[in-house]
């Protein structure tokens, strides 16, 4: 008996290449199981239509070994599949097709099927593991990887699948870490590594963040196909997946009772008529205002926006501080004023004497409306019609909040608060006014003091919404009761 150990399919080309060489039958080999630390990396599709030729005795018969590129193709890729008898099984298929045995390439043969099998198999991973691998992408830190993820293949793919994302993600820097080899990509060569923990690709990703709130908000409860959703995505990749961690909320939510917010109220109230004539007041079906800020559709900018971005506060502040429309930070964190700007309010707040806690904060515009310029998404002055559209949202908070002194951040809110799409703020800056029974005091937005040329503009700019703090806290006398 001879032993054979094979830790890569290089190793067990060139020790298949000895064995037939001295005509060996696979009976008479012994190989052993495979080891993780190998360098599977050395291997690819330019290991086809080898000539090998042999020294025993049918070499001597004149019999030379020709394997054609498909079948090296076919063992090269059957070789990634996990099973402990893959290089007796390589061998045996070898073997066969040097007696001339050419059905061992056919489907219809046992051994043939099963090495089909073994290459479709690995395919399939490897398209799987192409799908479902999610990067992290990590803080700048020097000689670490940006990006990072986790996996786990059931077959030993990662060499093709790491040669695939090298040329997809050109010089960004990575890691795929799974549970028998880790592999790097430095923006030129490809490295391999040690197996690592499954925390090693545990980070914090505001893009994963983000990602997981778009997926909420175009998760559709009444179109949901559970089975569906199941038969696409094997139930083994969810656990690496991002949204894998809410899926099943969302489902059984679906599933008690949230499917009927896809649908129209007039659905299951038609009568069963043959035929429904069609006439332009029944060609759109008839829905509900929308009743939550979430539900809004008045103009577009819910389409590219996040989520919408109330306002908070004490529902009896005194003051309500009105902005122009939710920032970059705002619209991933769905709060008012977390951003640059809101850094600026906060500073001029805290000057002015007036605590945060105490005001109302809220917008004029409930979405983010922003343009793309590279990776960034800069703000974009909402229209008009889109001011108009969303104001409704605002007189309601004015409604329930009853504030003694509305404050308006920049020109945008001032028009929203005087339904005034004319109104200028060199008009009304001087001093406080009366508007509906309240007070208004006109200054400039925060993100204005961060715009500013210089030290001397964004001093000025910066001391106005002081000024019109303060003119607000003692406009604002303290409620009784």
């Amino acid at each position: 008996m001879i032993r054979k150990v094979a830790r890569s399919f290089d190793e067990w080309r060139a020790a298949a290449r000895d064995l037939v060489a001295r005509a060996v039958p696979p009976a008479s080999v012994e190989w052993a199981a495979s080891e993780a630390d190998g360098d599977l990396f050395s291997f690819g599709a330019d290991g086809a239509a080898g000539h090998w030729h042999g020294h025993g005795a049918e070499a001597a018969a004149g019999s030379a070994l020709r394997v054609p590129r498909e079948l090296m193709e076919m063992l090269a890729s059957a070789a990634c599949f996990s099973a402990a008898d893959r290089w007796a099984f390589l061998y045996k298929v070898l073997w066969r097709w040097q007696r001339g045995e050419r059905d061992v390439m056919s489907a219809a043969d046992v051994d043939g099927a099963r090495l089909y099998a073994m290459v479709k198999a690995v395919r399939r991973e490897e398209h799987d593991m192409h799908a479902y691998v999610r990067f992290r992408e990590r803080k700048e830190e020097d000689g670490a990887p940006r990006f990072v993820a986790w996996f786990e293949p059931t077959h030993e793919v990662l060499p093709q699948v790491a040669r695939h994302f090298a040329r997809r993600m050109g010089n960004a820097t990575w890691m795929i870490a799974t549970p028998t080899a880790t592999v790097l990509w430095d923006g030129e060569h490809l490295h391999n590594a040690p197996a690592l923990m499954r925390g090693a690709a545990d980070i914090d990703d505001a893009g994963e963040s983000l990602w997981l709130t778009y997926y909420r908000s175009i998760f559709n409860p009444a179109r949901l196909n559970a089975d569906l959703l199941r038969s696409h995505i094997p139930s083994r990749f969810w656990k690496n997946l991002p949204e894998g961690a809410i899926v099943p909320a969302m489902i059984s939510g679906a599933a008690t009772g949230e499917r009927r917010t896809g649908q129209t109220g007039t659905v299951g109230r038609r009568g069963g008529a043959t035929t429904i004539a069609v006439t332009p007041e029944r060609a759109q079906p008839r829905r509900d205002a929308p009743d939550t800020l979430d539900q809004c559709r008045r103009c577009e900018l819910w389409r590219n926006a996040t989520q919408a971005v109330p306002g908070v506060g004490p529902r009896q502040a005194r003051i309500m501080l009105v902005g122009e429309q939710p920032g970059d930070q705002e619209d991933l964190q769905g709060l008012p004023f977390v951003g640059p700007a809101g850094a600026v309010l906060d500073r001029a707040l805290a000057e002015a004497g007036v605590a945060r806690d105490a005001v109302y904060l809220t917008n004029a515009v409930k979405h983010f409306k922003w343009e793309l310029r590279g990776k960034r998404r800069l703000h974009k002055t909402p229209a008009q019609r889109e001011v108009a559209a969303c104001h409704v949202w605002l007189e309601e908070e004015l409604q329930q909040v009853r504030p003694e002194v509305v404050v308006a951040l920049g020109a945008t809110a001032l028009k929203s608060v005087l339904r005034d799409g004319g109104a200028t703020m060199s008009a009304v800056m001087e001093a406080p006014f009366q508007h509906e029974g309240r007070w208004v005091v006109a200054v400039y937005h925060p993100s204005f003091v961060l715009r500013a040329r210089d030290e001397e503009s964004r001093k000025q700019a910066y001391d106005v919404i002081v000024a019109g703090l303060r003119q607000a806290l003692r406009l604002a006398p303290a409620r009784s009761g």
